[in-house]
């Protein structure tokens, strides 16, 4: 099939391209090159509301489409997808700027697991039943919440993409979707994906542009009764204080500041190379990545040793070149944003392990977005460095003296995403997984992902829960039926 990208990409709104009503783009960067590659749809209300109208006028049938039917056109978009994937992976690198090999073995083929798995899994969905002896009985029906939003982050455009759309449109819904402006490409090639399998026009309109004009329209549209969200918390916080007085359904994924609490007992070499993967994969730029690593007091020196040693190993590079490890930050404002926070590290009494620079390339990339991976001691919990999320090659190192003081250094931020923990002490590693306060938790090991499990957080890290049964139930709405005997 043709996955031509132009210049000026579309919005795909009731089975058309068609390009923002108001004439206006935005600019794509591409940074590893720091150069403007592509233009963007600068959509806003009148966009919205198109998509909607698109959107109402599709959902009676496609509401109504039986399970095995929806089936094949959602595992024809995965089938589509795998036999696309290397051209979706080199849109997405240059997009994004992560390590094309990154994206050949994790983003592409995640995306279409995506679709592959709620595909299957809609035919598995089934209702409740509850008898009352002599006297009634219940069953429960779950039908689709009609017209959603789902709005999707920079750092894994395609895979958090599909992540929403597909159990959404599995559940019956029409879907209007936002991918990052900062990471647009796939999103786009995704809706010619769409149209060529056989997916009815109206049901999937995917809207580019920036969240304060394309987003806000989105939350605010009276039509659109759920929204599933993934980005930072402050954006979760402003999308429930407009989304919540309207009573719209939410799920929100939202930031974290991961505790790798690791015990002296552990399996060294599988935990340096893992550490190494959860500091700093795709460039830190996950929300899962263990960004506080948390040392038992007898480990931390030759830890230090090790992880310093395997840090500065790490090439930094072109990422179309196969030997380079870590890519493009995927922006020059958040490069900013991480060299900003290694200044503030440094001012709070940090001391620079390895890393702290920018990094120059040549060539292709000499005006690309490229930092060091770094690793900071000497900062006490309680300060900035160690509260807030950074999202970059950025870890920081503390030691602790028991499980005690591990549990309270992991539970001292206000988020609660995930959690990793390292020991070959299974009763402790079951101690510390119950007290502490994560969404997630990796024993000995690290984004090991079964799409059948709940994926969310607590505290500041989000609302609601993604994957398997739970983002079916929420893309659904609970109808009980009593009849009496």
């Amino acid at each position: 099939m043709n996955l031509t990208i132009p210049y000026h990409l579309e919005n795909f709104i009731g089975g058309n391209f068609i390009g923002p009503l108001s004439g206006n783009f935005i600019d794509n960067v591409n940074p590893a090159t720091g150069a403007v590659y592509g233009q963007i749809p600068d959509s806003g209300v009148k966009d919205i509301d198109l998509a909607v109208k698109a959107a109402k006028k599709a959902f009676p049938a496609w509401s109504a489409v039986p399970v095995e039917k929806k089936f094949i056109i959602l595992n024809k978009i995965a089938e589509l997808i795998d036999e696309n994937i290397e051209q979706l992976a080199l849109a997405e690198t240059n997009d994004n700027g992560k390590a094309l090999w990154l994206s050949k073995i994790v983003d592409i083929p995640r995306s279409s697991s995506n679709f592959r798995f709620f595909a299957t899994g809609i035919m598995h969905f089934a209702s409740e039943s509850h008898h009352m002896e002599d006297k009634a009985v219940n069953y429960t029906l779950r039908q689709p919440v009609g017209i959603v939003g789902c709005i999707s982050p920079w750092n894994l455009p395609l895979y958090l993409f599909t992540w929403k759309i597909a159990p959404a449109l599995a559940a019956g819904n029409c879907v209007i979707a936002k991918p990052s402006e900062i990471t647009p490409v796939t999103a786009f090639l995704l809706g010619k994906i769409c149209k060529e399998a056989g997916l009815p026009d109206g049901v999937l309109n995917i809207v580019h542009g920036t969240g304060q004009h394309c987003g806000e329209a989105i939350i605010k549209h009276p039509d659109i009764k759920a929204i599933s969200f993934t980005g930072s918390t402050k954006a979760g916080e402003h999308i429930a204080s407009i989304a919540g007085p309207m009573f719209k359904k939410l799920s929100l994924e939202l930031g974290g500041k991961n505790p790798n609490i690791i015990f002296n007992d552990c399996n060294w070499g599988k935990m340096l190379t893992e550490t190494i993967r959860s500091s700093f994969g795709n460039q830190g730029q996950i929300c899962l990545c263990g960004s506080r690593i948390l040392l038992e007091r007898s480990a931390y020196e030759n830890f230090k040793k090790y992880f310093i040693e395997i840090t500065k190993n790490l090439k930094v590079g072109d990422p179309l070149n196969e030997q380079s490890k870590q890519g493009a930050i995927v922006s020059k404002v958040h490069f900013d944003k991480i060299m900003h926070c290694i200044d503030i590290a440094k001012k709070e009494g940090g001391t620079i392990l390895c890393g702290g620079n920018a990094v120059k390339l040549e060539g292709r990339c000499a005006n690309g977005y490229f930092i060091e991976p770094t690793i900071i001691e000497g900062l006490t919990q309680s300060c900035k460095s160690n509260q807030e999320e950074i999202f970059g090659p950025v870890v920081t190192i503390q030691p602790f003296d028991n499980e005690e003081e591990a549990v309270e250094l992991a539970n001292a931020t206000n988020y609660g995403l995930a959690a990793i923990i390292w020991t070959e002490d299974i009763n402790k590693a079951n101690r510390m997984a119950a007290k502490v306060q994560a969404g997630i938790i990796w024993i000995n090991c690290w984004l090991v992902r079964d799409l059948r499990t709940p994926f969310g957080g607590i505290k500041n890290s989000g609302v609601g829960r993604e994957g398997g049964w739970e983002a079916l139930k929420f893309f659904t709405e609970a109808k009980n039926v009593c009849i009496q005997f």
